[in-house]
């Protein structure tokens, strides 16, 4: 699936590493103010309408996953290693079945867990991927997991995180069914968007010098991005979720 590339470390590039890891955590904490959730605007529109708004809910499942730092992160590590669309399209797919399975399926049969826990799990299948691309598994511990059922496994439990924000708004069940399709619908819209983003920018990155250098370390700020998610999810779940 990919080929990890590692390297001694040198002093000037743990010095970046850490700059990096101290972006991206100041980023994160800012960011789950806004990027993730449900804002006002959106809710009102939400608890307010009745009846069949096709259209509404697909720009609302777009707008959600182009802004899901969480969902683009996790994206982003299953495609970097990823040279072929043949191989990227079934990723993606793959990814695309298991979110829209528990999206539909918590929401339409009410199926419901603490969304602190499921967000943390979210956070930890960022710090898979990034270990994943690190060749981790199989360095560190001696096992090389199915990459392909881990992307499913883990869509299921981002569909089911989509699934806890909209189970806390009060939606009218008139029109349930076709808006929670063409919310779906608008997520996939949305991915198709964000990863059409990131493909651009991974192959300018592919292409230049610097990528044999720098991938380590990216995938070293990923994971690191990833044990900031799962630990903001757990303060929560302590302080208010528990």
């Amino acid at each position: 699936m990919h080929s990890a590339i590692r390297f001694p470390l040198q002093p000037q590039i743990l010095r970046r590493i850490v700059l990096l890891l101290l972006g991206l955590a100041m980023a994160f904490m800012s960011a789950t103010l806004w990027a993730h959730g449900v804002n006002e605007n959106d809710k009102a529109f939400i608890e307010g309408a009745s009846g069949v708004n096709i259209i509404p809910y697909m720009y609302l499942g777009a707008k959600h996953m182009v802004t899901g730092y969480d969902h683009l992160l996790f994206l982003a590590g299953v495609i970097f290693f990823l040279y072929r669309l043949k191989d990227v399209g079934a990723y993606v797919t793959l990814f695309a079945i298991g979110h829209s399975t528990t999206l539909l399926l918590g929401v339409i049969f009410d199926i419901r867990a603490n969304p602190y826990i499921i967000d943390a799990i979210i956070g930890l299948s960022v710090v898979y991927k990034a270990i994943d691309n690190l060749d981790g598994f199989k360095t560190w511990f001696g096992v090389s997991p199915n990459p392909k059922a881990a992307v499913l496994i883990f869509g299921f439990f981002h569909g089911f995180g989509l699934a806890t924000k909209i189970q806390e708004l009060t939606l009218a069940k008139d029109g349930l069914i076709p808006n929670l399709i063409s919310f779906n619908v608008g997520v996939e819209m949305g991915q198709f968007m964000a990863l059409t983003v990131i493909l651009l920018l991974m192959n300018l990155w592919r292409m230049s010098s610097s990528f044999n250098r720098t991938a380590t370390v990216a995938n070293a700020a990923l994971m690191t991005a990833g044990f900031v998610l799962i630990g903001f999810q757990l303060a929560g779940y302590f302080t208010q979720g528990a």
